[in-house]
């Protein structure tokens, strides 16, 4: 027990030193929104006047689009050479641009850089934002994959989150998108306030009439700096939300939905590529308004934040400097980086990818492995590790094991 610390700061004072590279995505933020959803803590902003919103021109559009087209322009040195995979348009509700400005975005992505001919191309849609000639010009644009957010089909609950969609308006929604795509996401949160059982499940159950490809189902949760978290609202307890996450896992298992993830769910071979890649702690460039980007290099792991601030953005990038903040990740920090990822899916990963994505042997970590072992938390063999049932419950005690091999 006393030797083998040693023998982990030694593994891990080599530094970085990559064979390959990540895969490689593209996150693409759209900051502006109708109305500041009252749970939100993502980057986003009100656009006025908000009735002109649906037709457009309430928002800097033109200026922002080429904002972020020359934000691309100034990444390309730290991309290089590099094949993108997936590409995610987040906001935001970035169903409030034009299809036009969809269509230069990707039309700029592909002359700038070597997307991947089978690329999946994300675009989050509010079902109170969409009409059928947008939903037909996003995927003439290239738009290959959509994700709706739903959250509830319930008007009381979705009054009580501050949504600007009805049901029936939802509905509605999915119905056209079901049109133009044949690779659809919906969004849904439970355990929201004064919500019972009952409802939750019939949430999901609406949802599946419509056999959407994948479904994400989050527990509400008060995030600091949002206004549920300063007037917070009467939420279900432990108990009853715990058994309505339970009960809506065993209502998608049984229609066929494989739930890789904490809170996503999946028809077979429908898996969101772009979500993985961040959950296999692949690469990710994001560009626009407080983007994060998580770039390696082969002696190096950077982490950047885009100015938050939409004017103050465009700003920066008109002068040539979009980028907030920098920082190296230390070797130290790799590990639980690495798991704070991989540990979110439930059948855990590949042994070697530990060793691929953070050029670190797994022998840094072996005390933290057996200590998850021991308390029932990871099962593992020589090919695979992965959380057990009771890992995936108690996900922050399993995390906070590896937290320890930082010091």
């Amino acid at each position: 027990m006393t030797s083998q610390p040693l023998q982990v700061v030694g593994l891990r004072s080599r530094g970085v030193a990559f064979q390959a590279l990540p895969p490689l995505s593209l996150y693409i933020h759209i900051p502006w929104c109708v109305r500041k959803c009252p749970y939100c803590d993502f980057n986003s902003h009100e656009a006025k006047p908000v009735l002109s919103l649906s037709k457009g021109g309430a928002f800097p559009e033109k200026e922002y689009v080429a904002a972020l087209v020359r934000d691309l322009e100034l990444a390309l040195p730290q991309i290089w050479g590099r094949k993108v995979y997936t590409v995610f348009f987040g906001g935001g509700t970035p169903s409030l641009l034009s299809g036009e400005a969809v269509g230069e975005i990707l039309r700029n992505v592909r002359m700038l850089l070597p997307l991947d001919m089978n690329a999946e191309i994300t675009l989050e849609a509010n079902p109170g934002t969409v009409e059928a000639d947008k939903f037909a010009a996003f995927r003439d644009a290239g738009v290959n994959r959509l994700s709706m957010g739903i959250q509830s089909f319930n008007d009381k609950h979705l009054q009580a989150l501050g949504r600007i969609h009805s049901a029936d308006e939802a509905k509605r929604a999915i119905q056209i998108a079901q049109q133009h795509f044949d690779n659809i996401n919906l969004d849904l949160m439970y355990a929201l306030p004064t919500q019972t059982l009952t409802e939750a499940l019939l949430d999901v159950q609406t949802a599946l009439q419509y056999k959407p490809q994948h479904l994400s189902c989050y527990h509400l949760t008060l995030e600091p700096n949002t206004q549920f978290h300063h007037n917070p609202p009467v939420l279900p307890d432990d108990d009853a939300s715990a058994e309505m996450q339970q009960g809506i896992e065993i209502l998608l298992a049984e229609n066929g939905y494989e739930h890789y993830e904490t809170s996503a769910f999946a028809q077979p071979k429908r898996r969101a590529k772009h979500n993985l890649n961040y959950w296999q702690f692949g690469d990710y460039l994001g560009i626009g308004a407080g983007a994060h980007s998580k770039l390696s290099f082969p002696d190096k792991v950077l982490r950047q934040a885009r100015y938050k601030q939409p004017q103050a953005y465009m700003q920066q990038v008109a002068a040539g400097v979009p980028i907030q903040t920098e920082h190296d990740v230390g070797v130290e920090e790799l590990p639980f980086e690495f798991m704070m990822n991989a540990l979110r899916l439930n059948e855990g990963f590949d042994s070697n990818l530990f060793a691929e994505r953070t050029s670190l042997s797994l022998l840094s970590i072996q005390n933290e492995l057996l200590e998850a072992e021991r308390r029932g938390l990871l099962s593992r063999d020589h090919q695979h590790i992965a959380p057990t049932q009771l890992g995936q419950r108690f996900l922050n005690d399993l995390l906070e094991l590896f937290l320890t091999a930082e010091d």
